[in-house]
Parts: structure tokens; sequence; C-alpha cells
């Protein structure tokens, strides 16, 4: 199986998941063009794509689901309780309804779903199980805090994209109003470098061989400073060593697991 992210950050998130050259989506929040092209650059093929996962309605990991969806007839598969109360898709019919806690088989892979903490309706993140190697891959970005199900995962991982938002001194030095550099620290907005590291480090196992670093803001963040946090807190555990990447606006490597 393979697993890269086609855009991560502010400007949109979309993770693309293929196993024998069939596809899945975690999340569509960058245009059905953008899309159409992220699949080209990494060598896949869209016709491929028989799923969309969306954690949440926020329109950067929404926004190309619905003429993504209707243009290739994809199923879009979300809460019953998002579906109800926000805006997915023009066709009814390609909207597929799971559980906060669910498994989906789908491609030869089990994808399962947990809630996480995050200002959102029914927000939630996607882990994906090879059944053949039982290695995992999670994708767990807009995350509020550190919740018991965030460690579970984080902690089953050999694979984890992993969000890193934001240096809490960038943030609070920065051009954000109050209101939002309230949101974005506290319980249901997002995890900055240092939360993001300690997780990883209390709760990863030695299993985990690469960590990449997503949904980095723009204005409160950069690749460097997010890297460097990370490296300076998993090196005391002399038991993990994962490789550190980010992931941004252009498409990054594709990792096998």
């Amino acid at each position: 199986m393979e697993i890269c992210a086609l855009s991560s950050g502010s400007s949109g998130n979309c993770f693309l998941i293929n196993n024998s050259g069939k596809s899945i989506l975690v999340d569509a929040g960058i245009s059905c063009k953008k899309i159409e092209e992220g699949f080209v650059s990494v060598g896949k093929n869209i016709n491929s794509l028989n799923g969309i996962f969306i954690t949440h309605e926020h329109s950067d990991h929404i926004i190309g689901a619905d003429v993504l969806a209707r243009k290739y007839n994809i199923p879009i598969f979300t809460t019953k309780n998002l579906a109800k109360n926000h805006f997915v898709c023009k066709d009814e019919t390609l909207i597929q309804t799971i559980q906060k806690n669910d498994n989906v088989l789908m491609n030869g892979m089990e994808i399962i779903s947990f809630p996480k903490i995050h200002k959102a309706i029914d927000p939630i993140g996607f882990t994906v199980l090879n059944p053949k190697t039982k290695k995992r891959t999670s994708i767990i970005t807009d995350v509020g805090h550190v919740c018991k199900n965030v460690t579970e995962q984080v902690s089953f991982a050999d694979v984890l994209f992993f969000e890193s938002n934001h240096d809490e001194k960038m943030l609070q030095e920065g051009r954000y109003p109050y209101f939002l550099k309230k949101w974005v620290g506290g319980d249901d907005g997002h995890l900055s470098n240092t939360q993001s590291a300690l997780c990883v480090l209390e709760n990863s196992k030695k299993r985990m061989s690469d960590l990449i670093l997503s949904h980095l803001s723009k204005h409160n963040n950069t690749p460097e400073i997010a890297l460097n946090r990370h490296s300076e807190l998993i090196q005391h555990r002399s038991d993990l060593n994962p490789r550190i990447t980010v992931s941004g606006e252009i498409p990054t490597k594709i990792f096998n697991f």
C-alpha cells in the first residue's frame, strides 16, 4: 500500500492512499483540478479513485469533494451528522454515512475512523490498516488537544501524518486577532509543534518508520522550526528514530506501509 499528501496546510488538505491500482482520498480540501494534477504528479490514475473520506466540514478539507465526486461518480464517506448539517455534495446519492468509530473495508484495506477534538461537526481522523503486513498509517490533523483516541492511533502508527500547526511564539507575536489566536492555541483549535512532538515522544512505538509533519500554518510556523522542535524532543527516546519530513502545498513522496 502507498500513501502521500497531495497537499497539506492552510491552503488545503488532501491525502491519497493507493492499493493495487485502486485509490481513496482522505479529505478533498483543494480543487478538483489540483487533485487531478496531483494524481498525475505522483504517477497515479484519477480513474483509480473510488472513495473520498471526509474528516470535517472546514473548506480546506472539503472544498473539492462535490465537483470531484460528481465528475467521477465517486462516493463520499462522512458522518451522518455532518451530512445532515453541512453541504457535502449536490448529488446526495453519492453520500455514504459512517460512524465516528467505524471500520470500512475497501480496496483490500481497512479504513478506521475515530473521533478527535476540533471545533467542527463530528470531527474524525482516519487510520488505514494493511491487512497483509499489519502496518498502519494514520492521518491526524486539526486537533485541539491530544485525547485518548489520538494517543491510541499514534501508538499504533507505522507511518504518521500528524498535525504540527504552529509555533507558540510566532502565534502569540503574529498578526492574527486575539480571538483567533485564542482559538488556534486552545483545546478545540490546532496542535503546536511542541504538543505534537510531545505526543509522539510519549506515545509512539519504535515501529514508527516515518513521521510527516502536516497542516503547518502559513503565518505561524515554518518547516524548519517544526522539524527542529520535533528532532529536539524525539531524540530523548533512544529507541525511536523515525524519518521526519514536512508536507506542504506540493505532493510529498510516496510512503509504503
